[in-house]
């Protein structure tokens, strides 16, 4: 795709400030649908090849391990961002097409289309609010290497607060339905071994990967709930290849329908907008020393309380042996402690 019009510099803008329609135009070529063949839908089709290659390759071929588990991570990878553009009607101008996209990538992953595109939305609806953003929860509530596990959360939101439409309830019964048949099928037919190493274990890798790069390092600290602000940019050639664009995941929080491989693009064409509203340009781990701190916490422990006095955690200094090391437990909720400001802060 092609820019609708001239980007301006930096200097420029700060002479004079386009206007709001000014900007529309400028981003409103990336906002247009993508054409029905496009990047996502070769990551669709790539996926599926790469999981065939590896199951085939396990039963026929002699390429070790390792090799194989590797390929049905990357096919698995790729599904995400399938299934991610999908929810978002941004894999296929066919809502048809895209649908049947997002399902099957679903079905790869081993999730629910329906859970995952509805508890999605609620996340772009609510970004760092304790209570309403599920992917809060998941950032938020333990160490990041566990951070896969914390996916199922999302299950549970989704029952929790009858987030379903129409057909989606019947939806998610045949995928999950799916799901138990291929792992009833895997015991009676003696292929769990396969399962095992080939889906779960990289599915497993893909959840780690997906909460990292998707959900954890694109909204720490996990403060602010101002649109311009409530996610980050990390500009890099390399990283947008390798996470697929989620580290321009602002642009996508600003203009949901933007497809993943028009993030780095749409980012250069509103650098100069997104310097005027202060938004968050750099990976923001260890620029400082408290940055350094919290991303060294969020490893090891990661639990973050949302209110200073009545931390969830506080009890645990009940059962520590001395005052010393309550008082130095309490000292470390405060630190961690996220209590995101306003929306329009």
């Amino acid at each position: 795709m092609t820019q609708a019009m001239k980007v301006p510099s930096s200097t420029e803008v700060s002479k004079k400030l386009l206007t709001t329609a000014d900007w529309q135009k400028v981003i409103q070529d990336y906002l247009d649908p993508p054409k029905p063949w496009n990047l996502t839908v070769g990551l669709f089709i790539g996926g599926y090849l790469l999981a065939a290659l590896s199951i085939w390759q396990w039963y026929q071929g002699t390429w070790p391990l390792p090799v194989l588990v590797g390929l049905a991570f990357l096919a698995l990878h790729m599904e995400g961002t399938v299934i991610h553009d999908a929810c978002h009607k941004a894999a296929h101008p066919n809502k048809w097409i895209n649908q049947a996209m997002g399902h099957g990538a679903a079905i790869l992953l081993g999730f629910s289309f329906p859970v995952f595109t509805r508890v999605h939305l609620q996340h772009h609806s609510h970004v760092n609010d304790p209570k309403n953003d599920p992917d809060h929860i998941v950032s938020t509530f333990g160490p990041v290497w566990l951070i896969a596990p914390r996916f199922f959360y999302h299950e549970y939101f989704f029952f929790e607060r009858k987030l379903w439409r129409r057909f989606e309830l019947m939806q998610w019964g045949i995928e999950r339905g799916l799901f138990i048949c291929i792992v009833f099928a895997g015991i009676k037919y003696n292929f769990m071994n396969v399962i095992y190493n080939l889906w779960f274990g990289p599915a497993l890798m893909v959840g780690v990967t997906l909460g990292i790069f998707f959900d954890y390092l694109p909204h720490r600290p996990f403060l602010s709930r101002n649109r311009w602000k409530n996610a980050r940019v990390y500009p890099s050639r390399l990283m947008n290849w390798l996470i697929m664009g989620q580290n321009y995941h602002l642009v996508h929080h600003l203009w949901p329908s933007i497809p993943w491989f028009e993030y780095k693009p749409a980012y250069e064409a509103t650098k100069p907008l997104l310097d005027l509203k202060g938004s968050p340009q750099r990976m923001g781990i260890f620029e400082s020393r408290k940055d350094g701190f919290n991303f060294l916490y969020d490893v090891l422990v990661g639990v973050r309380s949302h209110k200073k006095k009545r931390s969830k955690m506080r009890p645990l200094a009940k059962i520590l042996p001395n005052s010393r090391l309550r008082r130095k437990w309490i000292n470390l909720l405060h630190r961690t402690a996220v209590i995101p400001s306003s929306k329009h802060i």
